[in-house]
């Protein structure tokens, strides 16, 4: 298995007071995203990286951690979907898991995306649906709608940030990928690969409900996980 961890992006909600890439905000000893990639490799877990914004310092935080490194020099002007594009080669051979880099993943919400065996599998919480960033409406546990703007009663759940495709679907999504590239859709997310397929196959979206996770867009949403952690801490002595 093969993670693709999305790190290029500026973050501006929260790197404008932080002066650094948000997937570095530290967690006590690890930074966010060292703890991330020392739990997939703790899985046996192969981990790519795509950086962008203040990638020397991405670079230097994991260079003790054996991970492949790829650079999208375009971060200021594109979206996620060209720094995937740009990591292209590694979509095969492995079942992959895409991620943005600015989640806080539990190690129960990762044993069940090892776990995952449908083709397409998005990952999501049902217990947040009145605010958040991005939301799903679902039918018989497939996604229907989505959308930053979704109306609060057609919500089921908010996206985490995480996806897993099985090996055998990678061709399809390749060439999607490629499609929305070669139209020159650069400001889309990877997410929109997987979007624009929706209405030709069943994506699955599995609860994360009862499991923590953080995406850290705000101040606020980074202070949340720094709480759960200390709660965890306590809870564990």
């Amino acid at each position: 298995m093969k993670a693709i961890l999305m790190a290029a992006g500026m973050g501006t909600r929260i790197s404008s007071e932080t002066n650094k890439p948000k997937s570095l905000l530290p967690l006590g000893e690890e930074s966010l995203i060292y703890h991330t990639i020392e739990m997939l490799q703790k899985h046996d877990i192969e981990v790519v990286i795509v950086t962008g914004y203040k990638e020397h310092h991405i670079v230097h935080e994991i260079s003790g951690l054996n991970v492949k490194e790829y650079y999208n020099p375009f971060f200021r002007v594109t979206n996620s979907i060209a720094s995937l594009w740009l990591a292209r080669e590694e979509l095969k051979n492995d079942d992959i898991i895409l991620m943005n880099a600015d989640v806080y993943l539990s190690e129960e919400i990762l044993q069940s995306i090892i776990n995952e065996d449908n083709e397409v599998t998005m990952f999501a919480d049902s217990s947040r649906v009145e605010d958040g960033d991005y939301f799903f409406k679902t039918h018989n546990g497939h996604l229907v709608d989505y959308g930053k703007e979704l109306k609060k009663s057609a919500r089921d759940c908010e996206y985490i940030g995480v996806a897993k495709i099985k090996e055998s679907f990678l061709p399809v999504f390749k060439e999607q990928l490629s499609k929305l590239i070669k139209d020159e859709e650069y400001n889309y997310w990877w997410e929109n690969v997987l979007y624009q397929l929706s209405g030709d196959i069943n994506i699955v979206i599995r609860d994360t409900n009862g499991f923590f996770w953080g995406e850290v867009d705000t101040r606020e949403d980074y202070q949340r996980i720094l709480k759960h952690l200390k709660l965890e801490k306590v809870g564990s002595e």
